[in-house]
């Protein structure tokens, strides 16, 4: 990697980037679905792995490329894997890794479609998975079986900002013959870089902060080592879950900004946290950033920074959240996070409402949580109309009324 003595900031934005015919600045767009051979020799040559070079665009393409090896550079990695989503991201380690017979065990605060991946797919090919609260060493260390071949960890974690040690849960995987797969989406490599911890494999939805935007939906996969990465392409080639050239050129973009971004999203989410935790409506704050987070102490030792994103419990509950979500006005009220607008959502009345009171109790989810995914607008713009919302909260003997 040419810029591996470069700082961060350099190398985010001139990862990736080489030399191409006319001296442009930025990768072009390779928008082509198919590429030509010089004669049969070289297509046999190409197809043997013998030569270096480019067959059919699920397979390889030099703006794709790019962009891999720019997001490997910033992960420290060996080399990355495009995908068309963080789910296809996902589902690839998971087939590339797992077999009929083998155990997973995986973060119980978790995105919600990679636990259901596991419970409704992979275990219909005889894959059984336990879900635990990885930021408790020892719920790890008991939930491990001779069988597991993976611990699947997402840090911190989706939608209660639970941090796992990822340097002491690499050291269990690896005790016990298992790889360690850590899902990096919300710190991004500009505050936490697994692979140094100790992970095997780490994964992004680039759809969030890696992009930055809201205009892309795109995941990829980093390994450390040349093994891996020829596992996870024949899997990604053959499952066809791929990026396509311009959602890779848009990504690559992104990421040019991604260090000034962050510093931004940790300035404003530091200050909307300690806001927030002093304000008379809301019962508790998540946020890595606060001394009052349960793993504060490792989040200052994990990471650069505490990141973007906050969880919050309304005192008012069910009803204060949906009041909260309907009277934001700067905030979009939208799933997702990491784009440079913030995004704020309420899960008992918007993405778990399905699931029902009691099952969402059993997973962690309050009736009064809200996530918010802090942008890089003026953080007074922010608070103002975070406060705004927040004062239409009845008083508690009003609020059932």
């Amino acid at each position: 990697m040419k810029n591996k003595n470069l700082h961060f900031e350099s190398k985010c934005v001139h990862s990736g980037i080489g030399e191409y015919e006319f001296g442009p600045v930025v990768p072009p767009i390779y928008q082509t679905s198919t590429f030509k051979f010089e004669s049969a020799a070289h297509g046999a040559a190409l197809f043997k792995g013998e030569a270096e070079g480019y067959i059919y665009t699920r397979m390889k393409n030099p703006t794709i490329e790019a962009m891999e090896n720019a997001v490997a550079e910033l992960e420290n990695g060996y080399k990355a894997l495009g995908c068309a989503s963080g789910m296809a991201a996902i589902s690839t380690i998971f087939t590339a890794l797992l077999k009929n017979g083998d155990h997973v065990v995986c973060s119980k605060s978790v995105y919600g479609p990679t636990l259901t991946v596991l419970q409704s797919i992979f275990s219909k090919f005889g894959v059984e998975s336990t879900f635990v609260d990885t930021d408790i060493i020892d719920e790890i260390k008991k939930a491990v079986k001779p069988n597991t071949k993976i611990i699947y960890v997402e840090s911190p974690a989706n939608p209660m900002i639970a941090i796992t040690d990822i340097n002491v849960a690499s050291k269990i995987a690896h005790e016990n013959n298992a790889l360690l797969v850590v899902d990096n989406t919300f710190m991004s490599p500009a505050l936490q870089q697994p692979l140094n911890l100790g992970a095997d494999v780490v994964l992004h939805s680039m759809t969030k902060f890696l992009n930055g935007h809201a205009d892309v939906v795109a995941g990829i996969i980093v390994v450390k080592d040349e093994a891996m990465y020829s596992l996870m392409r024949k899997t990604l080639n053959q499952m066809g879950g791929v990026i396509d050239p311009f959602n890779a050129f848009l990504v690559h973009r992104g990421l040019r900004t991604l260090s000034v971004r962050m510093q931004k999203h940790c300035e404003n989410a530091q200050l909307i946290a300690e806001y927030l935790e002093n304000h008379p409506k809301v019962k508790w704050v998540r946020y890595p950033g606060l001394k009052s987070h349960p793993n504060y102490e490792l989040g200052l030792k994990q990471h650069k920074a505490p990141g973007g994103m906050i969880s919050f419990e309304l005192k008012g509950g069910f009803k204060a959240g949906e009041i909260v979500m309907n009277n934001v006005k700067l905030c979009a009220l939208a799933v997702s996070l990491g784009g440079v607008e913030s995004l704020i959502q309420h899960p008992a009345s918007m993405t778990h409402l399905s699931m029902g009171e009691e099952a969402r109790k059993a997973a962690g989810i309050s009736e009064g949580l809200v996530r918010l995914s802090v942008g890089i607008e003026n953080v007074k713009d922010l608070i103002e109309d975070i406060e705004q919302a927040l004062e239409k909260i009845p008083e508690k003997e009003k609020i059932f009324l």
